[in-house]
């Protein structure tokens, strides 16, 4: 199907319709946003109103205040004519069955033929909303679940009906992964589809068990977080979050729907659910649910949590597990996973009732809502956020060794997992040659997954294409002539040993490749320098060493940029201090949607020391205009800095500075982002890739520009906005970026500025205010302003 998406129509501005708007408008779309007229005032009332509400939400929607302009607003008296030139309309209106089969009444008055049609439903069959509609409606109509909030939940649910045209299916599925970032999965139109059907099967199956069990709200969510592989909220904060109405509705809907269900008595709300919602404790929407948030006769706010026995509210009690305490120091998660199944308290009993019975349920849910096992596992970990998915944490356990344990408990599997095994298969995945392949159940063995050969996959590439390692970091064989350096020691900070493999990495691509990606699969790209080692050697006054240490990481900024071989960073999520630096030092930057990149350093009481303050010096020179005010653009450039400005997006991230223009691109799609890098580094290879020249043309401007930046200090000291440390690591840097005291704009060299950072940021090192802040990180993971 050779189709371009140009324009959106979104029918419905509630809290999805103008959420899905906003990405829609995130990846350049103009979208028609509508909805029914408002009774009094104007009669796009309810729709501006709507979308105001929305972007002034946090998280934010956008990835910029800019993207706005591309949404135009409108209602469903004077608009609908407007459909006949969108190419996608997407249905959000209000989950009644009737009123979406008006909306639709419209919508085929309006659409062109070929036009597509979805509906965002999560409950109401899609086959329903077919019904009665034209052939071609029915052709290019199918439900797209996107899940809340979708700028962020990287869920889509596609689910067709037996009308629809297969290559509008092999589009959305398309679509929605390349170019809005999403896993895209398909399903059946069952209730609930997957990702819910499992995950309130899940949450549900807890809510009973931890009656039985006695747990308390801290427990469950303490021993369902994190160290489990699921979101930091867990399980009662994050229904705070949601609505605990929302889980109940759903609740209720599989207990009416799907009657046949073994596991269909789960579904019947437990007594203290009932009775939260016949008090109104919802959540955070209406001030209470499993926790409330009150003040203490001092003022200071406490966060209090339900005794689900007494249904009343008391202060939280400290979480003690063995478990835990030994899933602490473990990052694999898989291997946590075995530690939870062998554990002998509360937190492991948990852990095997639980998924001891969403082994059976899922493994019963094959073929009824789908017929191959990952995509239930796509669905929970992009929908849910759990870090594996349930046959993969199965999988994990060993499957024959949990079915022992799932008889202990009460819990049998499907036929067709015993049928595996005595085949003599005796995983639901494996890799084969780094490619990734899970067992299909209807051809009896394993299938490669559908596009993992259009992903770069680090852990599946590690076992065979390993070709050098040290404690931080490890290089791999990409193929075709690039090497990847992959970061991971704990938030992948960056200290001598990356450090290390960076360099060695440029030296063996000198000689035999062609090319390098800096680019892990960890969760956050780079948290910056290992400030624990920065501390330790200026505690000890190691005064050589750590101008060793920081020469290094200036010196291999510098080797990023001058190797004689293209270096591609591909950065992801958090890309902080020295990370940033990296990017900043790129021959292209290869970025995730959803980078949040900045140079923080001012908020440990140095500068940039890699080489940032450097670069950001560099790039103000080069934008100084002869008829512009050359201070004004050194102070936005040392603002950037100063505030230690992070963006909240790839977008922002280019409008920070921190990118350059023609220098990098954007990757929607996290799990596409080293194989675009790995693609970019083989680009600038084959165009004939030439070293650059170091720079020695950078106009500073000396005590011209030291004026305004030690004036704009001291008022904000004055002024009680800063503290006077502050004023001092504000001098500091702007003495860097302005190249020192000299007397008149001189144009200098890298090597020049980079000596005055190094010479700044050891100054600073040596200033005791200055270690307090850089003890408060390490030991309490707090700044401190001081």
């Amino acid at each position: 199907m050779n189709k371009k998406i140009n324009s959106v129509a979104v029918l419905g501005s509630g809290i999805m319709g103008s959420r899905i708007a906003c990405h829609f408008a995130n990846i350049g779309v103009q979208v028609l946003l509508l909805d029914i007229p408002a009774k009094d005032g104007a009669k796009n009332g309810i729709v501006d109103a709507a979308l105001q509400n929305t972007l002034q939400s946090s998280p934010s929607p956008v990835y910029s205040k800019k993207v706005v302009q591309k949404i135009a607003t409108g209602n469903f008296q004077d608009d609908m004519p407007k459909l006949a030139s969108c190419d996608w309309i997407i249905e959000v209106v209000v989950e009644n069955l009737e009123i979406k089969r008006s909306v639709f009444d419209q919508v085929e008055q309006y659409r062109k033929a070929g036009t597509l049609v979805t509906s965002n439903t999560s409950g109401i069959p899609i086959r329903l909303m077919a019904e009665g509609r034209s052939d071609d409606f029915k052709a290019h109509f199918c439900g797209t679940h996107f899940f809340n909030p979708p700028r962020y939940l990287r869920l889509l649910e596609v689910i067709p009906t037996s009308y629809t045209k297969q290559d509008v299916v092999d589009f959305l599925m398309a679509y929605g992964d390349k170019f809005l970032g999403k896993t895209t999965v398909l399903c059946k139109d069952t209730p609930a589809f997957i990702a819910n059907r499992v995950g309130v099967y899940s949450i549900m199956a807890l809510l009973h068990l931890i009656e039985k069990m006695g747990l308390t709200v801290e427990e469950v969510d303490k021993f369902t977080g994190p160290a489990l592989g699921r979101p930091k909220s867990a399980t009662f904060r994050t229904t705070d979050v949601v609505g605990l109405d929302t889980m109940i509705k759903v609740a209720k809907g599989l207990y009416d729907n799907v009657p046949g269900d073994k596991a269909h008595e789960l579904f019947k709300l437990p007594a203290y659910v009932q009775q939260m919602e016949i008090n109104q404790w919802l959540g955070d929407k209406t001030g209470q649910g499993f926790y409330k948030k009150t003040k203490t006769a001092e003022g200071k706010t406490e966060i209090l949590a339900l005794d689900l026995k007494t249904l009343e509210y008391r202060p939280q009690v400290k979480v003690k597990s063995a478990t835990l305490d030994l899933v602490k120091p473990v990052d694999n998660v898989r291997e946590r996973m075995k530690i939870f199944a062998a554990g002998k308290d509360k937190a492991a009993d948990l852990f095997r009732a639980s998924f001891f019975g969403l082994f059976e349920y899922v493994s019963d849910r094959i073929p009824e809502i789908s017929d191959e096992l990952y995509r239930i596992d796509d669905a929970m970990r992009s929908g849910f956020g759990w870090e594996l998915g349930p046959f993969e944490v199965w999988d994990a356990l060993g499957v024959a060794n949990a079915l022992e344990g799932m008889k202990a408990y009460g819990h049998e599997a499907a036929p067709w997992v015993h049928e595996m095994l005595a085949a003599g298969y005796e995983r639901f995945y494996k890799t084969e040659n780094g490619i990734s392949k899970y067992y299909d159940i209807d051809a009896k063995a394993y299938k490669e997954l559908p596009g993992a050969a259009a992903f770069v996959v680090l852990d599946d590439l590690r076992a065979s294409k390993l070709i050098w390692k040290n404690s931080g970091a490890s290089i791999i064989d990409l193929g075709d002539g690039i090497l990847n350096v992959e970061f991971h020691s704990k938030m992948n900070t960056i200290g001598g040993d990356t450090l290390q493999a960076i360099n060695k990495a440029i030296d063996m691509a000198e000689k035999e490749y062609r090319g390098l990606v800096i680019g892990n699969d960890g969760a956050n790209f780079s948290a910056g320098a290992n400030v624990g080692m920065i501390f330790l050697m200026a505690v000890e006054q190691e005064w050589d060493e750590l101008n060793l240490a920081v020469r290094m990481f200036q010196n291999t900024s510098m080797r990023i940029r001058y190797s004689s071989i293209p270096v591609v960073v591909a950065p992801h999520n958090l890309t902080l201090g020295g990370g940033c630096e990296f990017s900043l030092h790129a021959d292209h930057v290869q970025l995730y949607a959803e980078t949040y990149m900045g140079l923080v350093e001012f908020g440990v009481g140095v500068i940039p020391g890699g080489g940032g303050t450097k670069e950001f010096a560099l790039r103000a020179s080069d934008e100084f205009k002869e008829d512009q005010i050359a201070q004004n653009v050194l102070k936005d450039r040392f603002l950037t800095i100063g505030t230690a400005k992070v963006s909240t997006s790839a977008v922002e991230a280019a409008e920070l500075g921190y990118l350059l223009k023609d220098k990098f691109a954007i990757t929607m799609n996290r799990s596409r982002l080293i194989a675009d890098a790995k693609a970019k580094a083989i680009a600038l290879a084959e165009a004939g890739y030439t070293r650059p020249v170091p720079r020695r043309d950078i106009k500073v401007l000396g005590k011209q520009g030291l004026g305004i930046v030690y004036a704009g200090a001291n008022s904000m000291y004055s002024g009680n906005y800063i503290s006077e440390h502050d004023k001092k690591i504000s001098e500091k840097l702007g003495w860097v970026m302005c190249g020192g005291d000299l007397s008149v704009p001189t144009e200098v060299t890298e090597q020049y500025l980079l000596d005055l950072e190094r010479e700044a940021f050891l100054s600073l090192c040596g200033e005791r205010k200055t270690l307090e802040r850089i003890q408060s990180i390490v030991t309490k993971g707090k700044p401190l302003r001081n």
